[in-house]
């Protein structure tokens, strides 16, 4: 664990109770007098907190200390994701967040089931703690959107995942934005949305389930 997250760090006292107590002070057994790293994740600072007192449900830390830390890849992308199976999104996100990804919109697109319903609140606990983990300083931004028209409307220079002799390696220093279908692909109407030229896939014969393109075609263009 890199640091841990509180919402309220950056103040000079901070409380913690509940799963952050449990997990400092029953599985981490941090005793009085120890110092922890902390991000509220809302700026790029990183704070040293010292443990003061700790009581049977809950523990008061003091801050010592707190520099700017920025931990990011140099390489933005925003991956447009035709939304798939929300239980897969949750398996692999935290993957996505290690990898630097900086946005994702996820998009009701022609062959996306609309009964799928996706829970941000929950996603961006477990980027939370994905950053705690590896070190980054932000998360993941997460919006979502009603149809492909609408996202092509406010966001230009878009690309598509696809079959396509155009590796996405060779465009990898101009993709800003890349779209990514869900299971079955894209509609014929929706693929004639794109020049050639913005159309890009992988050196491979093989179909990738959604998940396994994501987080190949981002670890191509980021890393």
């Amino acid at each position: 664990m890199q640091f841990t997250y509180h919402e309220e760090a950056s103040q000079e006292f901070l409380s913690v109770d509940n799963e952050t107590y449990k997990y400092l002070f029953k599985a981490r057994r941090q005793k009085i007098e120890d110092e922890i790293y902390f991000r509220n994740l809302k700026d790029k600072n990183i704070y040293l907190y010292k443990v003061v007192e700790i009581n049977r449900k809950d523990a008061k830390l003091q801050l010592v200390s707190f520099e700017e830390k920025i931990i990011e890849n140099d390489k933005k992308l925003h991956l447009a994701w035709c939304v798939i199976d929300p239980k897969i999104v949750e398996k692999n996100i935290a993957s996505l967040n290690e990898l630097g990804l900086e946005k994702i919109t996820f998009i009701y697109c022609e062959y996306s089931q609309k009964n799928f319903k996706l829970n941000l609140d929950k996603l961006e606990k477990i980027l939370l703690n994905s950053s705690s983990q590896c070190g980054r300083s932000s998360i993941i931004k997460l919006e979502t959107c009603n149809s492909l028209d609408e996202f092509l409307s406010v966001n230009k220079n878009v690309y598509l995942l696809d079959f396509s002799q155009q590796n996405i390696e060779t465009k990898k220093d101009e993709i800003e934005i890349l779209l990514l279908g869900c299971e079955g692909g894209f509609s014929k109407n929706e693929r004639e949305k794109f020049d050639s030229n913005k159309i890009v896939g992988f050196n491979s014969n093989l179909i990738l389930r959604s998940e396994t393109a994501a987080i190949s075609a981002v670890s191509k263009v980021i890393i």
